[in-house]
């Protein structure tokens, strides 16, 4: 049963009652019902609001989705570019893309939530002297 319903519910109890309107009770309880009225329809209205409010951010987001997707391709974080490296947050998720020179730093913080990022790289290659820094502090 919804608010409106509840409350012409409690309207039409307050009818069956007969409720005396020089009374000073019976005049509170219809000012309060009355009030529980007006509340009732507000609520009603906003929900609806809500309701197309939410279906035009859903809209939005799919407008948006089709943007990224356009601009960046495949990609979603933008990191197409050989010179790029996707990393994920094990904190919040989130995707960064970083370049060569952030992952010499060996950490950074997440944009998103702060988490400190580290990179630990052991060179696997098996060119010794490929000037990566497995290779250098190997030598």
């Amino acid at each position: 049963m919804t608010i409106v319903e509840r409350v012409s519910y409690l309207k039409g109890l307050a009818d069956g009652l007969g409720l005396d309107e020089n009374a000073k009770q019976d005049k509170l309880i219809k000012s309060i019902i009355e009030v529980l009225g007006d509340m009732s329809d507000k609520i009603a209205q906003m929900d609806g609001g809500m309701e197309e409010l939410s279906d035009q951010l859903d809209a939005v987001d799919d407008d948006l989705a089709k943007l990224e997707e356009s601009y960046y391709g495949d990609d979603a974080c933008g990191c197409g570019d050989d010179e790029f490296y996707e990393v994920v947050c094990p904190n919040c998720g989130e995707e960064v893309c970083l370049d060569a020179a952030m992952l010499e730093k060996e950490s950074i913080e997440c944009p998103n939530c702060g988490t400190e990022l580290e990179f630990d790289f052991d060179c696997d290659c098996d060119d010794d002297g490929c000037g990566c820094e497995g290779c250098k502090s190997e030598e």
